[in-house]
């Protein structure tokens, strides 16, 4: 009799909790079912694609031991750049916590693959904050790109949204080495670029100078979609483990994949000629990595569903969000401005509030190392600046927009929902 008492308590409590949830979330829940669905589908084609390739690849424990001083003979580590090499489509990868960012394996790729006269180009307009300091637009000059003599031009976007495919035409010739493409928006709000815009992007591209080198920069879009820019025609990709292929327990570290001979200049820019892709302990990180890029695929699928519901939540109270809750996703940002600082910080503090850790914390704006702007950011997460974990951000400049991704479960990300409209006073 007591259990059974219990369990009517139980189912009690259920339904209250459930009532109390924010009707505004519920109806928006509701509108958004069919593209979950979608979602869904996409998320198991992605998990059989891993499934395959640690099948291929014959992962067992021994792959779990570590070495330590060179990391010589590491077996590993080699079956690891060969198991993300098969997930990406592709001939090569290396995959390190070495990478202290994704910022750090793009640079690697740019550095390794671009020397003094040769020519970059971004196809969309003014990259991520921290990229203008690589290249060499802000910052410390003689440690940019520009500083070791590579040139640089920049396509604008035309109004300042979408890819200007008439002006990539007509700059992209023989003297251009590289372009450089970032499929996500960073902190602006352009539409991220999906696999089809991507694909058109590289076609004139490569009909215009087939010897140019298209580098993706696919930070926050791996396994979003069924297919990755390398199987579209890139050349080369690079991206961060504490975000989409980390699937939320990799600790630190990037990736970089794609044609073998511009993943090994690349390897070569990470350590050393004569080294590449050899060496380095991965202090046992290995089973991380490998259990991490199992993950993925279902990690990213449940942020992905946040981030619609979200779109949808703050679409039906009266802010602009984008994407919107119907549109074909690519990455997992939702941006949604405020258009004023103060329900930009009201979003934040929610947000952080309703975190598993540091959740007693109130975020204040700063400054942060490579923007200009005083930054927002809120989200507690396990591992130190894990976008894959549910967080948000935003410079603190008009139009006040909130970059938030992430999120390890749907659950969790409808939680934190429900108390952003508390905070906001709805």
């Amino acid at each position: 009799m007591r259990s059974a008492g219990g369990n009517c308590d139980t189912r009690l409590e259920i339904r209250e909790w459930n009532f109390s949830m924010h009707k505004i979330i519920e109806e928006a829940q509701e509108k958004v079912l069919e593209q979950f669905k979608y979602v869904d589908k996409i998320k198991e084609y992605n998990q059989n694609k891993v499934l395959q390739a640690f099948r291929k690849n014959k992962i067992g424990l021994e792959h779990f031991a570590t070495v330590s001083g060179y990391g010589h003979d590491d077996m590993g580590r080699e079956v690891l750049d060969r198991t993300f090499a098969d997930v990406f489509n592709t001939e090569s990868a290396i995959v390190r916590n070495h990478f202290v960012s994704g910022t750090h394996a793009i640079a690697c790729a740019l550095f390794g693959n671009l020397r003094y006269g040769e020519k970059l180009v971004s196809v969309l307009g003014t990259p991520y904050d921290t990229m203008e300091e690589v290249i060499g637009t802000r910052g410390d000059y003689r440690a940019s790109l520009m500083g070791h003599g590579v040139l640089y031009e920049e396509i604008p976007l035309v109004d300042n949204m979408c890819v200007d495919f008439n002006k990539l035409e007509r700059v992209i010739d023989k003297s251009v080495n590289m372009v450089t493409i970032q499929r996500s928006r960073g902190y602006s709000t352009r539409k991220s670029l999906d696999i089809e815009t991507t694909k058109k992007v590289i076609d004139i591209v490569k009909s215009k100078n087939p010897d140019c080198i298209c580098f993706v920069d696919n930070c926050y879009c791996e396994f979003v979609e069924d297919k990755e820019p390398l199987e579209i025609g890139a050349d080369i990709v690079a991206g961060s483990l504490i975000k989409n292929p980390g699937g939320g327990i990799v600790e630190t570290g990037g990736y970089i994949a794609g044609k073998e001979e511009y993943v090994m200049q690349a390897a070569y820019r990470l350590t050393a000629p004569g080294i590449g892709p050899d060496g380095g302990a991965m202090l046992n990180q290995t089973r991380l990595i490998f259990q991490g890029l199992f993950m993925a695929p279902s990690v990213v699928a449940d942020a992905v569903k946040g981030s619609i519901l979200a779109s949808q939540v703050f679409e039906d109270i009266g802010f602009i969000s984008t994407p919107k809750p119907y549109e074909k996703r690519t990455d997992l940002i939702q941006t949604i401005e405020f258009g004023k600082p103060e329900p930009l910080l009201a979003f934040c503090k929610a947000l952080q509030h309703n975190s598993p850790i540091e959740s007693y914390l109130t975020p204040i704006p700063d400054e942060v190392p490579g923007y200009d702007d005083k930054l927002i950011m809120a989200g507690g997460s396990f591992i130190e600046g894990s976008t894959i974990e549910l967080s948000a951000d935003g410079p603190m400049r008009p139009p006040y927009a909130a970059y938030m991704q992430g999120g390890l479960n749907y659950a969790h990300v409808k939680i934190a929902l429900d108390g952003v409209l508390k905070e906001l006073g709805l």
